[in-house]
């Protein structure tokens, strides 16, 4: 059996192993189960609070709410199938720890809308913002050891996640309390 390294193409031997190609696709059942479950708690805390929402003073460079849905489709479908791809990599510990990150930075991710939606706690959501940009950053990094284009894949997510702490923050900013 040929030795991969990081650098190669996932082979993605699934294909010639049947029970493996089961489990293959088991896997990215499972993330993307993880990623809609972390995408409804998102949906259920911010559309229970679009009063309040409203109310809140926005900066300038806030997009128009009907942007929102489609960014995050394409970011949580790019997050979903990198991991996928890190997970076909063959299995050693830099693999773990990005799969590891990623189930952190996807926490994160589902904690900060009942955060800021739910409990109305602009500040805490953005340490949240914070603690999710460095768990991505790091996923990102330990990622591209495993497979270059699963990290590759994140780089949205990031640019995302970096303006969305810069909306977090002028929110917090125009709206003392």
């Amino acid at each position: 059996m040929q030795e991969h390294t990081a650098l190669e193409k996932p082979s993605l031997t699934t294909l010639g192993n049947p029970s493996l190609r089961v489990e293959s696709f088991a896997a990215l059942g499972t993330l993307g189960a993880l990623t809609v479950g972390t995408a409804l708690v998102g949906a259920r805390a911010s559309s229970s609070t679009q009063l309040w929402y409203r109310r809140l003073r926005k900066p300038a460079f806030q997009p128009p709410a009907w942007v929102f849905g489609p960014v995050w489709t394409v970011m949580y479908g790019l997050m979903t199938f990198s991991a996928w791809k890190v997970w076909n990599r063959p299995a050693g510990p830099r693999r773990s720890w990005a799969l590891l990150l990623w189930g952190a930075q996807l926490g994160f991710n589902a904690l900060w809308s009942p955060l800021f939606f739910g409990k109305h706690r602009q500040k805490a959501a953005l340490v949240d913002l914070a603690a999710l940009a460095v768990s991505l950053a790091a996923y990102t990094g330990v990622s591209s050891q495993v497979d270059r284009s699963a990290a590759w894949m994140m780089a949205p997510y990031l640019a995302w996640v970096g303006f969305a702490g810069a909306l977090n923050e002028e929110i917090v900013r125009l709206n003392p309390s």
